[in-house]
């Protein structure tokens, strides 16, 4: 599974043998069923997580016992709670697997010294932050001032993969919508 982190590596920076090697001594690998949870609220988050294989979400639970989406993690995508990971408090989310999957584990104090040790790949994960800031604060945006019907599209449009891979009831949870109101979305969408 080394070699589906160190391909997506080589599509973005250069590295040497030894980078890879370093970057390999310190990865930790972890395979999770359906519904296994990688994080549950509560715990401190301590990794950095790569997905190399399967579909993850990222998910709150609210007073109701409502669970609400706050995004999914596919392949090549990263994943876990940056606040418990930065601050070192117990985690207000969730992550399990939507379907079988496999993550890159590396401990932060490891991720630290590979920042340290290798500029490019310090470079890397501060434009993936910074990248991942912009794309919270348009979620955001897109949640107080679309519509149902433009949330729902700007969702398929801009996530294809994700889309089809999601039960719709994940969908309309991360929409923050009923699945019945997705389901008439969709309907009305079809009709035009």
């Amino acid at each position: 599974m080394f070699e589906v982190f160190r391909k997506y590596l080589a599509g973005k920076i250069t590295l040497t043998d030894e980078e890879y090697a370093f970057i390999k001594s310190v990865s930790i690998f972890k395979k999770l069923r359906k519904k296994q949870y990688l994080l549950q609220e509560g715990d401190i988050w301590r990794y950095n997580a790569f997905v190399c294989q399967g579909c993850l979400r990222t998910y709150r639970v609210d007073d109701k016992g409502l669970e609400h989406i706050l995004y999914f993690s596919i392949e090549n995508w990263w994943t876990g709670d940056r606040e418990s990971l930065t601050t070192g408090t117990p985690s207000k989310s969730n992550v399990d697997a939507i379907e079988d999957s496999v993550v890159l584990l590396i401990l932060n104090e490891d991720f630290e010294a590979i920042k340290s040790k290798i500029p490019a790949f310090r470079e890397l994960t501060e434009s993936l932050i910074e990248k991942s800031f912009a794309a919270s604060q348009n979620r955001i945006h897109s949640v107080i001032s679309q519509s149902v019907e433009e949330r729902y599209l700007n969702f398929i449009n801009n996530y294809p993969a994700v889309a089809k891979r999601v039960p719709q009831h994940m969908l309309a949870s991360y929409l923050g919508i009923s699945a019945e109101t997705l389901s008439r979305t969709r309907n009305a969408i079809m009709r035009k």
